[in-house]
């Protein structure tokens, strides 16, 4: 099991960018074998897919709305996974969740993650 925290959330204007972290801790040494999700939840909706990483490849994957704006990457060396935001729109506001899970099939996983972080606030002002 690992423990993921992120931060980096924030007020920021229509057109704007920020950087989302996700810091992995406890069985790191098992991180060759996972997916890690970054999802987002707005008031009154569903929590939704945004972007993942497969740790040991770096490849990725990214919902529709994602492609093209955001950006998702890990850092082996830090134990780390960052979402790189821009062109940030106010329907992208919500509260974005960092997700961990074991690899299941060759393609990136977008559902079934069991480990969770507590999640950051993105607000983006119009």
């Amino acid at each position: 099991q690992v423990q993921l925290e992120e931060s980096g959330g924030g007020l920021v204007q229509a057109g704007g960018s920020l950087r989302l972290s996700c810091a992995v801790s406890g069985r790191t040494e098992m991180l060759s074998v996972y997916d890690m999700g970054w999802f987002r939840q707005a008031p009154g909706k569903e929590r939704e897919f945004v972007a993942a990483v497969r740790w040991n490849s770096g490849a990725t994957a990214y919902a529709d709305f994602a492609r093209g704006r955001f950006t998702a990457s890990r850092d082996k060396a830090a134990n780390t996974v960052s979402l790189q935001l821009m062109s940030l729109k106010p329907e992208d506001t919500a509260l974005y969740y960092c997700g961990a899970m074991r690899t299941k099939s060759f393609v990136i996983s977008r559902t079934g993650y069991d480990s969770w972080g507590q999640g950051t606030q993105v607000t983006v002002s119009a």
